[in-house]
This record gives C-alpha cells, structure tokens and sequence, in this order.
C-alpha cells in the first residue's frame, strides 16, 4: 500500500521558514518524481514545485522561484520543500504527490499518488 506523509506544516510569521518533508512508503521511492502542490481556501490546487524521478529536472511555479527549493533524499524515501520568506497568500494546505517516471510536470493529474496534507499559515 503506497503512503505519502506530510509533516512540518504549522504557524508561522511572514518572513519565516518552514521546511515540510514528505516520507514515502510502498513504492519504489526513486523512481517517482516527487512534487508539491498546494490548495488554498475556495481555490483551485496550484503545483508549488517539482523534481524528476532522477532529480535532474527542478521545477518551480513562479510565485515561489527563489524563496522554496525542493530537494529529494533517496536513502529516507523522503522529499522535502524548504519555504523561506513566507507570505501570507503562501497559505494553504500543502500536498505532495508522486509520478512514475515523470518529469516533476506541473500538471497534478499526471500523479499517481497523494498524500493527505499539511497545513501551513502564514500571518501577517
């Protein structure tokens, strides 16, 4: 049974940080690429960022490039989002996803697995 598992969500001040890790388990965790996506009160889910199965292929959407880096560890199955000089329409529920053999595409219906979410608050 394939499990994501996001944690490192919570409240935090604009300008702050927040790391949020997602550990995978019951797939074969390198061949997935790995993206998070979040989805905001009454919004559609928006991609946030994404990284290929081989981890050469990094993708951001625009509105977080250059304040969050995503970063995979293959040996902990686990990907992770580092969230720096946080905003207040950065609040959202965070998810991440995996895509067999994908290109970390910003698209979330090419995900084959979700995780069930971590919240994240940005107060101003």
């Amino acid at each position: 049974q394939v499990q994501l598992v996001e944690s490192g969500g919570g409240l935090v001040q604009a300008g702050g940080s927040l790391r949020l890790s997602c550990v995978a388990s019951g797939l074969t965790f390198s061949r997935y690429a790995m993206g998070w996506f979040r989805q905001a009160p009454e919004k559609d889910r928006e991609f946030v960022a994404g990284i290929s199965w081989r981890g050469g292929r990094i993708y951001y959407a625009d509105s977080v490039k250059g304040r969050f880096t995503i970063s995979r560890d293959n040996v902990k199955n686990t990907a992770y989002l580092q969230m720096n000089s946080l905003k207040p329409e950065d609040t959202a529920v965070y998810y991440c996803a995996a895509d067999l053999y994908g290109f970390a595409v910003p698209t979330s219906h090419e995900y084959d697995h979700w995780g069930q979410g971590t919240q994240v608050t940005v107060s101003s």
